[in-house]
């Protein structure tokens, strides 16, 4: 019985007293970002939204998310109407940074009512794989990391994320599914990697017939069309108006920016980039070209910076290409079988494909694939295998993130006993599957797991004991690709379970 285990509410209350203690904590620029957000919302009108640049943090998510900063700012000026002032840059009275962690908090209530709506849509059969896999992601170390210190509304969105996928799972609940996740859309764009499995599944399952996709459901198309028309319409209508919307696509999508970000997301590109370092030493001895102005390129950690001293360079289209290509595959399964574990196999590969081998990603954006998959990690043992190296490598990408000795012992201690009680309750609860294991995988699996902890060992501790502050991108390229490792295995195993 489901009963056994603590409840949402219970582990919510303990979760929330340990961020409550944690307010004080370091917190990054995003802090900065959302402050300046709630500022500009509030002091400056609508039409300046998107053109007010006095911080170099300007407004790039969608408006709803500004209309959301704006809902707060009322709030905020009644607690600190100084951080309500463009030009304060920086502001960070104990008033604001116990507002704005106090609206982290609060927020991610939508992330706990939706995991109790998965347990209790979930068969009672699989009521404990389900409890579990809740209570996984309600207590993240990811979340915990980039919410509630680092600084972002990440357990809000993907509560929304949740709620949609949840709806998901009856019939009459299609055309909710697609207006949230419409809604969704218009907070952060980010989730338009998620896009494509949503418009198969929901054109298939809900505009077309379940027996001939040549039986459209006129009716139905017309309420999606017109639901998804009114939410894009309430977001970017006032900016259409203004005749601001090539200004607002412009902050949302600044492929001004590089290949890979500041510190390398664990994808694709990371292990391109590493290569690239490598054969800078060996290329003397192979006769390889390589460009000398391109060799501290992708180890200054520069945004908009990247370029290949020895590999040839990527464009975005090539990696826009690459994506497509991996998406297509599961969406074509998805389309001739629309049910909800493709579905949301789907959301996770589709995750998966952008997060390997998108444009500028950020190593934050590997929730994008941890939660979805948090949902069908436990159906069997073959699911499982593919999801321990993904939840290692997903936070321990996330350490350096948090670079002050204060967080340390928070982010590796509460990372660590995470993966401990999670991997070891999957573990007890998750079904042998119907279908035989790869071995390989499996050993995969388990060798990548033991070589996490001397890797975190020197990265973190025995790195500065030996080098002090020289060579100080060493380790974040080490973490970057022994988690980009993790995260391409993970794929190729998930890849075998799904089309087997």
């Amino acid at each position: 019985m489901a009963e056994m285990y603590p409840s949402i509410p219970q582990c919510a209350a303990l979760a929330t007293a340990l961020k409550v203690l944690l307010m004080p904590a370091y917190h990054s620029t995003d802090f900065e970002v959302h402050r300046n957000w709630l500022a500009i919302t509030n002091s400056l009108p609508l039409k300046e939204w998107y053109y007010e640049n006095t911080s170099e943090w300007t407004l790039d998510y969608p408006p709803f998310f500004a209309y959301f900063e704006w809902t707060l700012s009322q709030m905020a000026s009644f607690i600190d109407p100084a951080m309500l002032q463009v030009k304060n840059l920086g502001y960070d009275s104990n008033a604001t940074v116990y507002f704005q962690r106090s609206t982290v908090i609060v927020t991610e209530l939508v992330l706990a009512y939706a995991l109790h709506l998965f347990i209790k849509s979930t068969p009672p059969s699989n009521k404990k794989q389900a409890h579990a896999a809740a209570l996984s992601i309600l207590l993240s170390p990811g979340l915990l990391i980039i919410d509630h210190i680092h600084f972002q509304y990440n357990g809000f969105l993907y509560g929304i994320l949740i709620l949609s996928i949840v709806l998901a799972r009856k019939r009459s609940g299609l055309l909710a599914s697609g207006l949230i996740f419409a809604g969704l859309l218009c907070l952060k764009h980010i989730y338009l990697y998620l896009a494509p499995a949503y418009f198969v599944f929901l054109l298939r399952a809900y505009c077309l017939g379940p027996r001939s996709v040549f039986d459209i459901k006129i009716f139905n198309c017309i309420k999606l069309g017109v639901g998804i028309g009114v939410i894009a319409g309430l977001a970017f209508g006032p900016f259409v108006y203004l005749g601001q919307m090539p200004q607002v696509l412009s902050r949302l999508f600044p492929f001004s920016r590089g290949l890979c970000h500041a510190y390398w997301a664990p994808n694709v590109w990371a292990m391109y980039s590493f290569t690239d370092r490598v054969l800078i030493y060996v290329a003397p001895y192979l006769k390889l070209p390589v460009n000398p102005g391109a060799i501290q390129s992708v180890t200054r950690g520069l945004v908009g910076d990247t370029a290949f001293a020895v590999l040839p360079d990527i464009t975005p289209r090539m990696t826009f290409t690459l994506t497509l290509a991996a998406q297509i595959p599961a969406l074509l399964k998805l389309f001739l079988q629309p049910d909800w574990q493709t579905f949301v196999s789907t959301l996770t590969l589709c995750g998966y494909a952008s997060f390997l081998f998108g444009w500028h990603v950020h190593e934050k954006a590997i929730l994008l694939v941890i939660i979805p998959f948090s949902l069908l990690a436990l159906k069997d043992r073959r699911y499982l295998g593919a999801f321990r190296p993904l939840a290692v490598a997903g936070h321990v990408s996330l350490f350096p993130l948090l670079f002050t000795a204060m967080e340390f012992p928070i982010k590796v201690v509460y990372t660590i006993l995470w993966l401990i009680v999670m991997l070891l309750a999957f573990d007890r609860l998750t079904p042998a599957s119907e279908k035989p294991r790869v071995f390989l995988l499996d050993r995969f699996s388990l060798l990548y797991i033991a070589v996490a902890i001397p890797l975190i060992a020197y990265c973190s501790l025995v790195h500065q004991v030996v080098f002090g502050a020289r060579y100080e991108f060493l380790p974040l390229m080490f973490i970057s690709s022994y988690s980009a490792l993790g995260v391409v295995g993970s794929w190729v195993g998930f890849l075998v379970v799904f089309y087997t």
